[in-house]
């Protein structure tokens, strides 16, 4: 299954063919989707009055194929303004001065027609040809065909970005598995030398030695904060862990990028505590160059549906 992109774009037109006598062809209808990054799915409609009534059904249609995503779907009929207005004909308009004549002949002090009233009484006066709502609704599934198209071919290239990470986190994490025997060393070396210190105060300068329980509470202390510091084997255990099923989601596609983006942000805790325990600016680089790439699949998977 592929993964997909929250954004894309896509556009079409729909013509009707004319009716049997070869008069009055159904209006040339436009329609555009387009989405960005969101948190739900959360469908925008901007069409005019006479389109209205076919909303439910496209909410429906997009609402079966679309799970996340800011979406905006804009349909118009060629020829009007978003308003519904559309320039009358010739033939409208000598029909309307016609009868403002009749009128006029029989009440002179009639108020002569205004452009804006010309406008608005040929709008109302067109009807609009049966099966117009099917017509829009056929050409939402072609806009929508390819909308998800372009969605699907963002994502894979989001997918290869991240898969190209998850390869370059690998390579950090076994550049730093070496590190960890020399820091225990280090570590290890610090203890002995601590405690060597601890049994030895109090035998200098006159001071009396420290006692037993002083001495056997300053080596747990230090084994505590030994044991601390040297467990960054679990830290690159973890890590690993989080990228196998990363990568495995990513593999298996599907809305996967709220689980991706929790992953996410469990990679960077444990790049994170990796850099706080180290004692090396080796392994504090690594720990950086690991943040620098989660940082950047971060910004890419919060795209992906």
């Amino acid at each position: 299954m592929a993964v997909y992109s929250m954004t894309g774009y896509a556009t079409a037109q729909y013509t009707g063919p004319a009716d049997e006598a070869g008069r009055d062809p159904l209006p040339v209808l436009g329609m555009e989707i387009r989405s960005v990054n969101s948190r739900f799915l959360d469908l925008a409609f901007k069409m005019s009055d006479e389109l209205r009534g076919t909303e439910p059904a496209l909410r429906d249609l997009l609402g079966a194929r679309l799970k996340r995503g800011k979406v905006e779907i804009r349909a118009w009929i060629e020829g009007r303004a978003e308003g519904g207005l559309r320039a009358p004909s010739p033939a409208e308009l000598q029909r309307l001065v016609g009868l403002q004549d009749s009128i006029v002949a029989w009440h002179p002090k009639a108020t002569p027609l205004s452009v804006a009233e010309l406008i608005q009484l040929t709008s109302r006066q067109q009807a609009l040809p049966s099966g117009l709502h099917d017509h829009l609704l056929t050409l939402a599934q072609t806009v929508l065909d390819s909308f998800v198209g372009a969605r699907e071919r963002e994502g894979k290239r989001l997918a290869d970005m991240l898969l190209d990470r998850l390869k370059q986190l690998r390579l950090l994490a076994r550049e730093a598995q070496p590190l960890i025997p020399e820091l225990v060393a280090q570590q290890r070396q610090r203890f002995i030398d601590r405690w060597n210190e601890a049994l030895g105060a109090g035998n200098t300068g006159g001071t009396p030695p420290l006692s037993t329980d002083t001495v056997q509470e300053r080596a747990l202390a230090e084994a505590t904060a030994f044991a601390i510091r040297i467990d960054v084997a679990e830290e690159l255990t973890r890590l690993d862990s989080h990228l196998v099923e990363i990568e495995r989601l990513i593999k298996k596609g599907g809305d996967v990028g709220k689980r991706l983006d929790f992953l996410i942000q469990e990679l960077h805790r444990e790049a994170n505590t990796l850099g706080s325990k180290s004692s090396s600016l080796e392994l504090t680089r690594i720990s950086v160059d690991m943040k620098v790439l989660i940082e950047q699949m971060r910004e890419q998977v919060q795209n992906l549906e």
